[in-house]
Order: C-alpha cells, then structure tokens, then sequence
C-alpha cells in the first residue's frame, strides 16, 4: 500500500471504531435500555447478553482502532452487524397505545438502521480484506505482510 493508502485505511479504522468504543461502553455502563431490546426480541438472559454485547463491541472497536488483529476482528463486526440488523431492526414494530405515527416513524428508523449495519458489514468486510494498513499493531508485529 502507498503511503496515501496508508493514512487513509488509518483514518477508515479510526471512524468504523468509535460507534463500537462508545455503544459498548454505554452498555457496560448503563445495560437497561439494550437489555429490554434484547428481551423484546425474545432472547433470554438479557442482561447478561447486554455485558457481553458491551464487552464485544469495546474490545473490538478498539482491536479496529489501534489495528490489532484487523483481518479477524472485520468478519467478526461484520457478522455481528448483520445479526444485530436481522435480529433487532428488520422486524416491524408496533408499540401498543403508540400513534400510528409514532409506530411508524419508528419502524422507518429501524429501516435506516438496517441499511447503516448493512453498510457497516461491508466496511468491515473490505478492512478484513485490506487489513490494517502501515499504522497499525498488526503492521508492528509482522503480523500480515503489508503490500508496498
């Protein structure tokens, strides 16, 4: 990879990282509001998926920021966006004693959702197949070969 190149998949990573960082941080911290999504969706043990959703996403939006084990962590976030999409924001909602405006708006909401985790997937798909980049620990370590 030129130099360019370089900077630019450094950049990439510092952007696709810090959704993850931030959402696994506030889970850790505050799990109420992702574990009653989660137990709506009718998944059991909610709390205890929300920690290790958190602890997921903190880990690795931070292995993606300081390019640690990249090839790996990217079908990792990508399989996770596509799971998260199908499972929480494809299906239509419908809040009882909600306006249909208000349903709607929601369900339109979870739409845009679906189309960002679907677009995240291939982002982390195409870091896993380009790989960190020069500025990274990867690179460091001698991990995966980066192409001149």
């Amino acid at each position: 990879m030129s130099n360019t190149t370089n900077i630019i998949v450094l950049v990439a990573r510092i952007l696709l990282s810090f959704m993850f960082i931030l959402a696994g941080f506030g889970k850790l911290t505050d799990p109420a509001g992702t574990a009653g999504m989660i137990a709506g969706a009718g998944l059991p043990a909610s709390t205890a998926l929300t920690y290790l959703a958190g602890l997921f996403e903190l880990v690795t939006g931070l292995a993606v920021l300081v390019g640690f084990q990249v090839r790996i962590v990217g079908w990792l976030l990508a399989a996770f966006c596509i799971f998260t999409a199908v499972v929480f924001h494809l299906p239509a909602v419908n809040v009882p004693d909600f306006p249909a405006g208000a349903n709607g708006w929601i369900n339109a909401l979870n739409q845009i959702m679906v189309m960002k985790n679907f677009t995240l997937a291939g982002a982390y798909i195409l870091l896993a197949t380009v790989g960190a980049g020069a500025y990274s620990i990867d690179a460091r370590r001698g991990a995966y070969p980066v192409a001149a």
